[in-house]
C-alpha cells in the first residue's frame, strides 16, 4: 500500500511539475527585446524577504541598456553593454572589463514576466513594460 500512494504522489509531481515547465518559454534573442522593469531581487529562490529596484532593462537587438538606477537619491543609466543567449543562459556583459559577464539562467520566461537567477543564486523578477 505504501509504494502505491509512493508511486501515485512521485507520478503526480512528474505530471504537474512537467505542465508548470511546459508554460515557461525559452529565452531567445526574439522574446527578450523591449524594455523590462526590474521589480525586486533577493538572495534566493528560498528567500522570503526582497528588494525593492527601479531599474528598467532595455534590450535591443544585441545589447542591453540598464536605466533608472538609483544611487544616492539621484538615478542614472548605464551604456548599453553586449549581451548574448547560450544554452538558455542570459550573458550581460560587465560594463569596462573585455570577456567578462554577468551570466543569468532563466527561472521562469512568460510573455510579460521573467525570472532570472544570478551567478551566486540572486533572483531578479522583471515585469515587461
Amino acid at each position: 500500500m505504501k509504494k502505491i500512494i509512493a508511486t501515485a504522489m512521485v507520478s503526480s509531481a512528474l505530471f504537474f511539475g512537467g505542465n508548470l515547465y511546459a508554460e515557461s518559454a525559452s529565452l531567445t534573442n526574439k522574446n527578450i527585446q523591449g524594455s523590462w522593469i526590474l521589480e525586486y531581487t533577493k538572495h534566493s529562490e528560498a528567500s522570503v524577504e526582497t528588494v525593492k529596484r527601479e531599474d528598467i532593462w532595455v534590450f535591443d537587438n544585441n545589447k542591453v541598456a540598464i536605466k533608472h538606477i538609483p544611487r544616492e537619491g539621484e538615478y542614472y543609466d548605464q551604456p548599453p553593454v553586449n549581451f548574448k543567449i547560450e544554452n538558455d543562459k542570459l550573458k550581460v556583459s560587465l560594463l569596462g572589463r573585455a570577456g567578462k559577464f554577468d551570466s543569468f539562467t532563466v527561472i521562469n520566461k512568460e510573455e510579460k514576466i521573467m525570472t532570472l537567477k544570478a551567478r551566486f543564486g540572486a533572483i531578479y523578477q522583471f515585469v515587461k513594460k
